[in-house]
């Protein structure tokens, strides 16, 4: 005897539209709307109601012919039958208890799933029942709510990268054509401005990629004993050309404190943004403080200008990836990286600003104390 499976006509090899499917109508065919949502668990619930009941009648058959021997004749009625009944009457309204109570709250969560599985976010549920359905669709709402969030901000996050990129990209497109064509010489003043773009990419993609490590928890700090009093004169040094030039005056005081263990290299890439900023926004004969505060339990480091300030309003968005305001010329990704590199330190920033008068940008970062070296 063959016992080799025999194909199935009906269905093609690999799962695809079979010839004799009408052409024009999709495969595989829709179940209905008889299938899957509210309705349909509804009904599955009546079927186990009914199996329920079933045995409650088949449980009462068996225990009047148990008590019909044991009273050494056939009962034809009483007790028997009323246990019968009974026992029928409490299955059905123990169902029906259970059909409403839980039985409908989580058919309106599979009616809210199947509305998220097409796409549509704003799906969400009653919690009502007992306590664990009304967890349960709690939590669903909860999770719709980040899917959302996350879908949105996965939206603006492709949208804010490509208009980033199409400036840069722009530049050097109208250069490279214009040599190319012979309308402008190639030389460093036509180089030049391709060189700068390239960089500008180079530091976006930087910033993203930092931001996605530390998001997929793969970002590693490399802390070392540091010298703070150093770290901020080497800052001084670097921007107070840049500082003279705009007429704004740079400075900063560090108290006498000991090493401490952070990731230099970071620290300094979070206060170069914030003095970025700082310079963008003061105006001429203005000043830039850079403070460090030691408490032995944590340093405190501020960066203060006098510059234009922020409004209240724009304050809350401050450290949003992509953010920036209308006259901004930066990409809206530098504080956000640093926010990001201090709580990558177990620390917190936060801005405080009076519109007119300047902007103070707080850092706080926990410093165990086996973490502090002596000098």
């Amino acid at each position: 005897m063959n016992n080799e499976q025999r194909p199935n006509p009906f269905r093609p090899r690999g799962g695809g539209r079979p010839s004799w499917w009408p052409e024009g109508e999709p495969w595989p065919p829709s179940r209905g709307p008889g299938h899957g949502g509210q309705g349909w668990f509804l009904r599955r619930m009546l079927f186990v109601l009914g199996g329920l009941l079933l045995f409650a009648f088949m449980t009462g058959i068996v225990i009047g012919h148990l008590a019909a021997e044991g009273d050494g004749e056939p009962s034809r009625s009483g007790p028997p039958g009323l246990v019968l009944l009974m026992a029928m009457v409490l299955v059905f309204f123990l169902g029906r208890r259970f059909v409403r109570r839980t039985a409908a709250p989580i058919g309106d969560v599979m009616s809210a799933a199947r509305r998220v599985a097409a796409g549509d976010y704003s799906a969400r549920v009653t919690p009502k029942g007992n306590r664990e359905v009304r967890d349960l669709a709690e939590s669903f709402n909860t999770m719709i709510a980040r899917l959302h969030s996350n879908e949105t901000l996965r939206r603006n996050l492709l949208a804010d990268v490509a208009h980033e990129l199409r400036t840069p990209l722009s530049v050097i497109q109208g250069n490279v054509e214009g040599m190319l064509d012979g309308i402008y010489p190639r030389d460093d003043t036509h180089l030049t401005p391709i060189l700068d773009q390239t960089a500008v990419m180079s530091r976006l993609l930087d910033d993203l990629r930092t931001l996605s490590l530390v998001e997929a928890g793969v970002f590693k700090l490399h802390r070392e004993p540091t010298d703070l009093e150093e770290l901020v004169a080497d800052l001084i040094a670097a921007h107070g050309p840049r500082a003279h030039q705009l007429g704004i005056t740079l400075t900063g005081t560090v108290p006498d404190m000991p090493l401490v263990e952070l990731d230099p290299v970071r620290l300094r890439q979070v206060l170069e943004n914030l003095l970025a900023n700082a310079l963008r926004y003061t105006p001429l004969g203005g000043t830039i403080r850079i403070d460090v505060f030691w408490d032995g339990r944590a340093v405190f480091l501020t960066v203060a200008d006098t510059g234009i300030g922020i409004a209240a309003e724009h304050l809350p968005h401050l450290f949003d990836r992509f953010w920036k305001s209308a006259d901004s010329g930066g990409s809206g990704l530098g504080l956000a990286i640093a926010r990001t590199l201090v709580e990558a330190h177990g620390g917190q920033i936060h801005a405080e600003s009076v519109p007119g008068r300047g902007t103070t940008l707080r850092i706080q970062l926990p410093i165990p104390a086996p973490a502090v070296v002596s000098r």
